[in-house]
């Protein structure tokens, strides 16, 4: 399995932190040349392999950790998602529900990636959070995870596990998914609620 976070600001870096500190590799890609961010990602560690956006979106999951607006441009940088499982990371906070045709920001998400298998989740935390180490105090930080499609909710899971966190499934993304994000200038009830799972 082949892993990708594309968008490198706070919450990519935050991402890639996580992967490196599990030994997972993860392409990590903007839409600027690898070059410009080589050494950012070289300080996080060995595991974090800059590339182009056009080779990273080759993994078989990849995380979409860019500003909501810009997830249009990143769905276009293939034809067909067929195969591929998409993490949305993004929040649309400040987007006008109607711009979405009064449907989750996940399903706009979703349709842009033609073919994919969509995954709404990482994105309840901020960066600062995110950042951390998830083992606390015994626990493990919970990450919520919302999915039409059970069996890509159930590899993110199992990724999610990989990464140390503990994965809280909400269910599909009319329901689950509107608990963990925006809805123009009001944010789902979830979000920012960081939470310890202890087992």
């Amino acid at each position: 399995m082949s892993y990708a976070i594309i968008g490198f600001g706070n919450i990519g870096q935050a991402l890639a932190k996580a992967f490196a500190r599990n030994g997972i590799e993860v392409s990590v890609a903007t839409t600027r040349n690898p070059e410009s961010f080589a050494s950012a990602a070289a300080a996080i560690g060995p595991a974090i392999i800059p590339k182009t956006l056009a080779e990273a979106v080759k993994a078989d999951v990849v995380f979409l950790a860019v500003r909501f607006e810009s997830h249009q441009d990143v769905a276009k940088a293939l034809p067909n998602w067929q195969g591929k499982t998409i993490v949305d990371v993004t929040n649309a906070y400040g987007v006008p529900p109607e711009e979405l045709g009064g449907q989750p920001s996940s399903k706009a998400v979703a349709q842009a990636f033609t073919g994919g298998r969509l995954v709404k989740g990482f994105n309840h935390l901020g960066a600062a959070v995110l950042d951390q180490d998830p083992a606390v105090h015994g626990g493990r930080r919970v990450v919520f995870l919302a999915s039409d499609d059970g069996d890509a909710v159930a590899e993110i899971s199992a990724l999610a596990e990989n990464l140390g966190f503990a994965p809280i499934k909400l269910g599909g993304l009319a329901d689950g998914g509107l608990l963990v994000q925006a809805r123009g200038n009001s944010w789902g009830q979830l979000i920012f609620k960081d939470l310890v799972k202890f087992d």
